[in-house]
């Protein structure tokens, strides 16, 4: 499971770099478009951190338990 969880951290960094690129292609021909993206990539990053937080948390949890 912890396995699963580092993949799907990883699928968030994946999306905020394709929302970069985005941003960076539509900026001169659809600036509304490039600001919801500009939101993608910032709360992909967000959730990227939270995720990888949270494996952390849960991984020190599982190993204090086995001690």
């Amino acid at each position: 499971m912890i396995k699963i969880l580092r993949y799907t951290e990883y699928l968030y960094v994946v999306v905020a770099v394709f929302s970069i690129y985005r941003v960076y292609t539509d900026w001169n021909t659809d600036r509304s478009m490039a600001y919801i993206f500009i939101f993608f990539a910032i709360v992909s990053i967000g959730m990227f951190l939270f995720r990888r937080n949270y494996r952390k948390k849960f991984e020190q949890r599982a190993k204090d338990n086995q001690k």
